[in-house]
């Protein structure tokens, strides 16, 4: 349960109310709303991933809050493979397959637009794409080519068709997938408004919701680059804007009455540098056909074992539509 307060937090831009529109498709899905769940960097080797394999559960401690979504997404960092060979850089993230039954579990699906998708080459991510297909676990901003990479994830929930994009802008971009090459969805502006407007146009989304790794590790607020590109993005429809990749959280906006959260920081990681990457935020959206009407977050820590667990009773950002500026509410239990 969330107690709601109006309290005003510093940095949100205003720029109009979100219109109502779309009444008609409206009417047709019965004015039903959608819970959508966010949660932030989630690596799945190290301490959580020998966890599992002794038969233990990581996301246990959170497993009732991420259950009370409709769709619960998750930004995979790391690959999920058996093979490959282990790429020059300071960190290399690959998790046993075992690993997805467990993430399954708890998860609809996964972004894997990141910095870590490629840390064991094309031949793990290619391992990677085909055990998440045998495991039935949805995956976007990521695929076997480029056209697969840049094609949003489609769930439809009550009638209100919801479509996911992630992308990619932490440097190299070495693992970018090509016309005929796997890799990760790279964020280029030109591309990125033409495939929210195509998720519209084409693939008939009521809800766009992209998915980005974007931003500076350990900065606590969004740099220029991040805003610019949020607003962007809106202002090619999308309803909303939710990233990740600094490693901690992040300040929020409303834009155009949409909401941009612009990292989560992690979620599940044991490679941490410094208390603020020890911080969790998770994100609950409540959509219906017309956009987003409505979030909240809840805050977790993370463990010395790399495992999140709820804390309860500090205040958290928040919003519903009819607010011109993001507020605060408190998780009571």
């Amino acid at each position: 349960m969330m107690r709601r307060t109006r309290v005003s937090i510093a940095g949100a831009a205003l720029a109009g109310l979100l219109g109502m529109g779309n009444a008609g498709h409206a009417a047709e899905t019965g004015g039903h709303t959608v819970s959508v769940l966010f949660a932030g960097d989630i690596v799945l080797d190290g301490k959580p991933g020998k966890a599992i394999e002794q038969g233990h559960d990581p996301f246990a401690a959170f497993a009732g809050i991420l259950a009370n979504a409709d769709v619960r997404i998750g930004n995979l960092e790391c690959v999920v493979a058996s093979g490959g060979e282990q790429a020059d850089k300071t960190y290399t993230f690959r998790a046993h397959p075992r690993s997805l039954d467990v993430l399954k579990r708890h998860f609809d699906a996964v972004g894997i637009a990141n910095n870590h998708s490629g840390d064991y080459g094309r031949e793990a991510f290619g391992e990677m794409l085909g055990l998440l297909r045998q495991k039935d676990l949805p995956y976007f901003g990521g695929g076997r080519n480029l056209r697969e990479a840049h094609a949003p994830w489609i769930m439809v929930r009550k009638g209100i068709r919801i479509a996911f994009l992630a992308y990619d802008e932490f440097l190299p971009r070495s693992f970018e997938a090509g016309s005929d090459a796997a890799g990760v969805a790279w964020s280029e502006d030109e591309q990125v408004i033409d495939d929210i407007k195509k998720a519209r146009s084409v693939y008939r989304a009521d809800v766009v919701i992209p998915f980005m790794h974007w931003g500076w590790e350990n900065e606590m607020t969004a740099n220029p680059r991040q805003r610019r590109l949020a607003r962007i993005m809106i202002d090619a429809g999308a309803d909303a804007v939710i990233g990740g990749h600094p490693h901690v959280i992040q300040d929020v906006d409303i834009y155009k009455g949409k909401p941009i959260i612009y990292s989560l920081g992690n979620f599940m990681i044991d490679e941490l540098d410094n208390e603020a990457q020890t911080r969790v935020s998770v994100l609950k959206l409540s959509v219906d056909s017309t956009g987003i009407l409505s979030w909240q977050t809840r805050l977790g820590k993370i463990d010395a074992d790399g495992i999140p667990h709820p804390v309860s009773g500090v205040g958290s950002p928040c919003w519903k539509r009819d607010q011109l500026t993001p507020g605060m509410c408190t998780s009571e239990n």
